[in-house]
């Protein structure tokens, strides 16, 4: 008997020789003897054999275990599987759930793109933050360039810097921002579980038809969360920047005497209209600049009265 398949109908390795094969120590094969992960191996003398069924089990808890399966739920798979429930549909829908959640495609910035874009700001510390918050990760290699995982997330630090925002508070915008959309995320979650994925999952392990079906389904019901956000956030948006509109476009009209200044605040619609009419960027200027107008006419017409035609005044006779 040898490391090597035997020239018989199945192959046979001693423990040494399937460590070697699977990649798993001596220790963690007998613990997974131990834990019931792995049938006992046949007994020869004063030999243990081991065979390709061993080598198997041994890949399929290594793939479990990278998918962040503990041992306790593996050997739950792992007894369905035996029982002839398979794991063909649970595995599919770990890779359906733990696949990517966008459309985004990865790119890579070099510190130097980062400097400039950033204005030579983003300094050893600022790098690290964005390294722990995921925003950048390291290349393994390359100390001067990193991987954007979202481009589309860098992309608005870029234009909020740009725009004037100190970086400091980027990041600290970013990290509010994170814990909110992770509270919707969890919400969305526990809503979709108790609703519409209990009925596959109701039992460990689900049925290989269940897992597929609830596969699809969770393919059927990724956008909605992006969605729901969207239009939920554009709604929020829409409302809170008029509000802040309102707040900030009040008209000052000049005392006339001495008395302090009174402020005026104007409809929403009247907002509204001024906004479509030239824009949201020229509104402010546009009001103030009509009430400016307004009351230079209405102070001229006060001093100098328009005197009424002669065929009017004979009218008036």
């Amino acid at each position: 008997m040898s490391g090597q398949p035997s020239t018989g109908y199945r192959a046979e390795y001693r423990i040494e020789d399937l460590a070697h094969h699977s990649g798993a120590t001596v220790r963690t094969i007998r613990a997974y003897q131990d834990r019931g992960l792995l049938p006992k191996p046949e007994r020869r003398g004063r030999s243990n054999v081991y065979g390709d069924s061993h080598l198997a089990r041994l890949r399929q808890i290594a793939e479990l275990l990278d998918r962040g399966y503990t041992l306790a739920s593996i050997k739950e798979l792992l007894e369905a599987w035996d029982t002839g429930r398979g794991l063909g549909g649970v595995l599919g829908l770990v890779a359906e759930v733990q696949g990517p959640w966008t459309d985004e495609v990865a790119d890579r910035i070099s510190r130097s793109e980062l400097a400039a874009r950033f204005r030579g700001s983003p300094g050893e510390a600022a790098i690290a933050e964005a390294l722990e918050l995921g925003v950048l990760e390291r290349v393994p290699g390359e100390e001067d360039e990193f991987l954007v995982p979202s481009p589309q997330e860098l992309s608005v630090a870029f234009e909020l810097h740009e725009a004037g925002a100190p970086l400091g508070a980027i990041t600290l915008h970013l990290r509010e921002l994170r814990a909110h959309m992770e509270h919707i995320a969890s919400r969305f979650l526990e809503f979709t579980t108790e609703h519409v994925f209990a009925r596959y999952l109701g039992h460990s392990p689900p049925t290989d038809a269940d897992a597929a079906e609830a596969a699809a389904m969770v393919r059927r019901l990724r956008p909605l969360a992006q969605q729901a956000v969207d239009a939920e956030l554009a709604r929020a948006m829409r409302m809170f920047a008029t509000r802040e509109l309102d707040h900030h476009l009040k008209v000052e009209i000049p005392p006339a005497r001495d008395d302090a200044p009174r402020t005026v605040m104007l409809p929403v619609t009247t907002i509204h209209s001024v906004e479509r009419l030239v824009g949201a960027a020229h509104a402010s200027a546009f009001i103030t600049s009509a009430v400016e107008r307004e009351l230079h006419t209405r102070i001229l017409d006060t001093i100098a009265p328009i005197q009424p035609k002669s065929d009017e005044v004979d009218q008036m006779r």
